[in-house]
């Protein structure tokens, strides 16, 4: 019997889609955070609507100290979205400059 190739082919997908997903830079300060990704994830595309390009989480200064960062693109242009991790604010949502971070 010959194994079922796109069947196995497509869960081995399915699983990497799933890892990729939920996979961000930071990820693990995540203990250490009150919102998690898809909280974050919400507030910064109410903020700011539009494609997620990259995300993280990391140590730095304003608000609590640890924030997520998301990059967005909002009508062909690239915006810095930042979320304190402890208390959802918006705590950075501008236009990225020519070298950003």
């Amino acid at each position: 019997m010959k194994p079922a190739i796109p069947a196995i082919l497509s869960i081995t997908l399915l699983a990497g889609v799933a890892t990729a997903a939920i996979a961000y830079s930071g990820e693990d300060l995540a203990k250490n955070a009150r919102l998690t990704i898809a909280q974050a994830t919400n507030v910064a595309l109410k903020a700011r609507p539009g494609q997620i390009k990259d995300k993280e989480l990391e140590r730095e200064k304003g608000g609590s100290g640890l924030r997520y960062s998301f990059d967005v693109v909002s009508n062909g242009i690239m915006y810095e979205v930042g979320i304190d991790a402890q208390s959802g604010a918006v705590l950075e949502n501008k236009k990225e400059g020519s070298h950003p971070d």
